[in-house]
């Protein structure tokens, strides 16, 4: 859940769940409080089982008595004046925090209580009104008392009244205690749904900042492993999908970063290798001549001619260096252009075959598409493709019959140029990939020169002219690269 609506709904439960619960605890523990009160103090009325005041509740409490005395005032009189039925009566209403007193011509013929703390209070006058079942004389002060009047005429000519007297202040600590029970209801739910609240609201964002905090320590101690694997959809799940996302990249940049210093560290020590055995030779010559051990012209040509080629050998792989450095930081600058594939390579090829004429290695050469076929390429780079594969070919070459056969096709709306040759051929484990930087079929540097960045800088440039290369290859027979390169087209203009 999102936090907002995780918010929202923690506002709406506050608000409602406390108030739904309140009111049905509350219907519950009224209902049982009044139940409760009506056994105590006689409620028989629907009507007065929700009372609203203390009062009410109070004279609802008398309702039944107030109306036996009234019957009997109005028809036996006589019996207010009977000390055994009143006592029994007055121990009835003694239950309910009440009693009664009888006025007979002004003079008080019966009293209910005994307490004299509980005396202090006026009983309304012969005459001044009768009150009715549900209300009375509310006397305030320091004893709170409600009295219920009946007057009464006697047969013997007397006249006077029969009062119910109840102590609302005795009875006001019951209905207190009915309060207080309602407020802890109230108090309990609330506190329970404070907790659940804050439960939930603990899980979805203290627990995952937590993982976020721990995460985060693992990474300051270098623990890239460490994973938060988040699930949800709310902003806290985000937050840690984002920084496990972070957490990949960094991993990955280091892993890369590694990978990158392993390479570096092995093209340090190709470069070393490389360049010492050159070094060594021109050393070893230049100590010839000095020595004088080239005491003849001829020698002395010999020992010249083989330094000016090794020192071309470290200048070709300097080049070749400071080639791959641009291109694998993408600082190489390309300059693109037309060319015509049957001019283009029948240039290259003429250069071509001279070079492997030298060493004895015969050239093949089949260009079967149309004259007029061109390309967008930048010719240095594609004629730096095809010497660095060529090259490749010469360097693995242990054939007695020794061979490179060119050919260029047609194939569509691509050109495909192929290289074949006669070499000891590539395993199918090592095939996949010789495109790589750094990568050597052949381990042992006694037997092949190179430094194994040759094919990835064919790779790189073939993939920045939007074409593709490739190998297929047999041990002890030979092997095909493959590159091919999009035609240019013109587009009409409508």
């Amino acid at each position: 859940m999102k936090l907002r609506n995780r918010l929202l709904a923690s506002f709406l439960i506050i608000i409602l769940v406390p108030v739904v619960t309140g009111f049905i605890l509350l219907g519950v523990v009224a209902n049982h409080e009044m139940k409760k009160l009506r056994e105590s103090y006689g409620y028989t009325s629907q009507e007065n089982k929700y009372s609203s005041t203390t009062i009410q509740l109070l004279s609802s409490a008398t309702q039944d008595e107030f109306l036996q005395l009234l019957e009997i005032a109005q028809k036996t009189p006589e019996k207010l004046e009977d000390l055994g039925f009143l006592n029994k009566f007055n121990q009835q209403l003694l239950k309910q925090h009440s009693h009664i007193d009888i006025v007979k011509n002004d003079l008080l013929i019966y009293t209910g209580t005994q307490k004299e703390e509980d005396k202090g209070y006026l009983l309304p006058k012969y005459g001044c009104g009768q009150t009715n079942p549900n209300s009375g004389y509310y006397q305030g002060g320091e004893k709170q008392i409600l009295i219920k009047q009946i007057d009464v005429s006697y047969d013997d000519g007397g006249f006077g009244a029969v009062y119910i007297v109840s102590q609302v202040d005795l009875f006001l600590p019951e209905v207190r205690a009915l309060a207080i029970r309602i407020i802890g209801v109230i108090l309990m739910v609330l506190v329970l749904t404070g907790f659940a609240i804050t439960l939930w609201i603990y899980r979805g964002i203290i627990n995952p900042v937590k993982r976020l905090r721990m995460a985060s320590e693992q990474i300051k101690q270098g623990n890239l492993e460490y994973a938060l694997n988040p699930q949800g959809d709310d902003e806290m799940a985000e937050l840690c999908k984002s920084f496990e996302e972070m957490r990949t990249r960094l991993k990955e940049s280091t892993d890369q970063k590694m990978i990158q210093d392993q390479e570096s560290k092995i093209l340090i020590s190709n470069i070393c290798h490389d360049l010492k055995t050159p070094i060594t030779a021109i050393q070893g010559y230049v100590e010839g001549i000095m020595d004088g051990v080239a005491d003849t012209p001829q020698k002395q040509e010999k020992y010249l001619k083989t330094i000016h080629s090794k020192a071309n050998e470290m200048n070709t792989l300097i080049n070749e260096l400071t080639l791959y450095s641009k291109l694998d930081t993408n600082r190489a600058v390309y300059n693109f252009s037309k060319l015509n594939v049957k001019a283009y390579f029948d240039d290259c090829i003429e250069e071509i075959r001279t070079e492997l004429e030298a060493q004895e290695i015969g050239l093949g050469y089949n260009n079967s598409v149309d004259e007029g076929t061109e390309i967008i390429a930048d010719p240095e780079q594609l004629r730096r493709v095809i010497n660095n594969i060529i090259g490749n070919a010469v360097k693995y070459m242990n054939n007695p019959k020794r061979y490179i056969d060119f050919r260029i096709k047609d194939v569509g709306d691509y050109l495909q140029v192929e290289i074949e040759d006669s070499g000891k051929g590539i395993t199918g484990k090592d095939l996949p990939y010789i495109f790589e930087r750094f990568y050597r079929a052949d381990s042992s540097r006694n037997e092949t020169k190179g430094n194994g960045i040759g094919l990835s800088i064919v790779k790189k440039i073939m993939d920045d002219h939007g074409g593709k290369i490739w190998a297929t290859s047999k041990v002890d027979v030979g092997t095909t690269m493959y590159f091919v390169l999009r035609k240019y087209q013109e587009v009409p203009n409508e």
